[in-house]
């Protein structure tokens, strides 16, 4: 077993609370430096995506003292605790967000970013809770931590065998994005610019949503849909062999299964989720009108009452149902109704949304295409797991030194 030596968070580097520029001043934001939030962050995602917001050079200017450079842990110390990140480029992270400018000369960065992830129970065992409930650490309370590191060639060692798992998972998902992609490009050139094989032998007729070609026909989800509806009230228990996914499951089109929860209440058997069905996240800011598909066969799964289930008829190709929906990302987004943070999207709204509907053979034409896609993605999404699996058992081991690295070098 390694020896390590025992310090403070505050010795690791400089700790750095985010801030948010007011709302109403939009001129502090733009499209220069992201605005890192808990809402893009994802449990063991190691870097983010596109952010909801960024700043503007005004803003930069505004919050120079509170930006981070690239390579910075973060951790989630108000409100969902036990999120962290690095950053990617130059950033700014909200007030819920401490981040630790790691000194360089002692301590490795993606050592740090790792050891944040062992130190979660530590940062919620210190929260002060809020009147609103919500979990709260102070940045002096987050700085006084006690952590236990290792010398910094075995830190780096360590990192070095934990990133090649996250790296891997990183171009997994690059290579999903790409497959996704091409399912969508296709389906936008063949059933909304209408260059389908053989188009221009189509006679047009008028529709609910313009000129489309005869013989297609223009129809409301809750038509097409066998399924509609939204997912049970759950009872957790860590002991459950059936399990509950939320919402924070559902980002980027994927459903990922590391924040589903055990639930031993009984589930109707029409709300446990199969193959083909599509998820559309219908609670709140920042998660509403998120949608994936799902991609797996299991029967040990369902979905929470924040998420709504959108079943496909057996004459609705499954392929062409899931790139369809993801399509109308946007629009469920934008239909959500209520006082902000009660935001609903609401199943009659979900099912009265109207798509068009081509031909049985179009469809057919455009699932033989797109099937070894969703394989494909399946596949990936399926490695991702075991490669999460096997990093989060290898974790805890390797940042506390007990499997020998005087052999790793």
């Amino acid at each position: 077993m390694s020896a390590t030596i025992t310090v403070r968070i505050s010795d690791l580097g400089t700790v750095i609370t985010g801030g948010t520029p007011p709302t109403k001043k939009r001129e502090f934001y733009g499209q220069k430096v992201p605005l890192i939030k808990p809402t893009d962050m994802n449990l063991g995602q190691r870097y983010i995506g596109d952010t909801e917001e960024s700043l503007s050079e005004i803003g930069i200017i505004k919050f120079k003292k509170k930006l981070v450079p690239a390579n910075t842990p973060c951790v989630v110390t108000i409100g969902t605790i036990g999120k962290s990140c690095l950053t990617k480029e130059l950033s700014l992270v909200n007030q819920a967000v401490n981040c630790i400018v790691v000194d360089r000369e002692k301590y490795d960065y993606m050592y740090i970013y790792y050891l944040m992830q062992l130190t979660i129970p530590k940062v919620r065992a210190l929260n002060s809770g809020t009147a609103s409930g919500r979990e709260n650490v102070s940045k002096s309370a987050f700085e006084s931590i006690e952590v236990d590191v290792l010398p910094l060639k075995e830190q780096m060692i360590v990192s070095g065998i934990l990133s090649s798992y996250d790296s891997l998972i990183e171009n997994n998902n690059r290579r999903i994005a790409i497959l996704e992609e091409m399912a969508q490009s296709l389906y936008r050139e063949w059933f909304v610019k209408l260059r389908f094989p053989e188009h221009g032998q189509s006679q047009m007729v008028e529709s609910p949503l313009g000129l489309i070609p005869e013989g297609w026909e223009v129809k409301p989800l809750h038509d097409l849909a066998c399924y509609l509806n939204r997912g049970i009230a759950p009872k957790y228990s860590d002991d459950a062999d059936q399990f509950v996914i939320n919402q924070r499951c559902i980002r980027n089109f994927k459903l990922t299964l590391n924040n589903v929860r055990g639930n031993i209440k009984k589930v109707p058997e029409d709300k446990i989720i199969q193959y083909g069905d599509v998820l559309v996240n219908s609670t709140g800011v920042g998660t509403l009108g998120r949608v994936a598909q799902v991609l797996i066969h299991d029967k040990n799964l369902t979905v929470d009452t924040h998420v709504t289930i959108l079943r496909p008829s057996n004459d609705i190709n499954v392929e062409f149902w899931g790139t369809c929906l993801e399509l109308l990302q946007p629009h469920f987004q934008r239909l959500g109704e209520g006082a902000t943070g009660q935001t609903e999207l609401k199943r009659q709204l979900i099912g009265e949304t109207k798509i068009i509907v081509p031909s049985l053979l179009l469809r057919d034409q455009f699932s033989t295409i797109t099937q070894s896609m969703k394989k494909q993605i399946q596949t990936l999404l399926h490695k991702n797991e075991n490669l999460k699996k096997q990093r989060d058992l290898l974790l805890p081991k390797l940042i506390s030194g007990q499997i020998d690295l005087s052999q790793a070098e």
